[in-house]
């Protein structure tokens, strides 16, 4: 049976210590993991949309607030059972890749998901073969390579914060650190070419949460 044993979830479920996370000595490290989820899933969702044609014209995903809610839910049932973090991943972009489009598909992958929970002796290893998962992610990004086409590489001010978003990705094994960077570098590079008028208050305020994030965060 799932969660006993070595595998009981009994010593960190529903354990909450809130006040030790209001404290202002912690803000850093709460602004690092919000900043991380909400990067993370965004850059998630704008890459599976790709993948998918589920993109409108300008590169926005449709009522994104739904599966970003879906997201935040299950981060916070995640960490109130103690599990490890549960959000969306881009792997789910080879699901697509094989034609996956509708709700059935994610539905199947939650019952794959359950059935794991009975062969945790035999699932566990794996996660420490991590080669185990190598071919999904290589196609992941070979599906991700493609939208560079869309980049518009005579703008400096958009071929700039783009090549930092795509060189932070590799080589920090990390989608959010990139997203911070190209978010940083978006409002800057505008400014000094002289397009100022082009930003918006909601892209300067990313921008210095985003900065904050390099400067008191934890990135990796």
């Amino acid at each position: 049976m799932p969660f006993t044993g070595d595998y009981s979830l009994a010593p960190i479920a529903m354990k909450f210590d809130v006040a030790g996370v209001l404290r202002l000595s912690f803000l850093p490290v709460l602004l690092t993991l919000v900043l991380m989820s909400f990067l993370d899933t965004l850059g998630t969702l704008v890459g599976v949309g790709a993948a998918g044609n589920m993109l409108d014209e300008h590169g926005n995903f449709p009522q994104v607030e739904r599966p970003m809610m879906v997201d935040a839910l299950s981060c916070i049932f995640a960490s109130m059972v103690g599990t490890s973090t549960s959000g969306a991943y881009i792997e789910s972009a080879t699901g697509i890749r094989e034609g996956a489009r509708t709700g059935v598909a994610a539905i199947v992958t939650a019952l794959l998901f359950i059935a794991t929970l009975f062969f945790l002796p035999l699932v566990g290893p794996l996660q420490q073969s991590r080669y185990a998962y190598g071919p999904a992610l290589v196609a992941v990004g070979m599906l991700m390579v493609g939208s560079m086409r869309k980049i518009d590489f005579d703008d400096l001010t958009e071929a700039v914060p783009a090549f930092a978003c795509i060189t932070l990705m590799v080589f920090t094994y990390n989608i959010a650190n990139g997203l911070t960077a190209g978010l940083v570098l978006s409002p800057i590079v505008k400014i000094v070419g002289g397009r100022a008028r082009e930003l918006n208050w909601g892209s300067i305020v990313l921008a210095v949460l985003c900065l904050t994030y390099f400067l008191f965060g934890l990135p990796h």
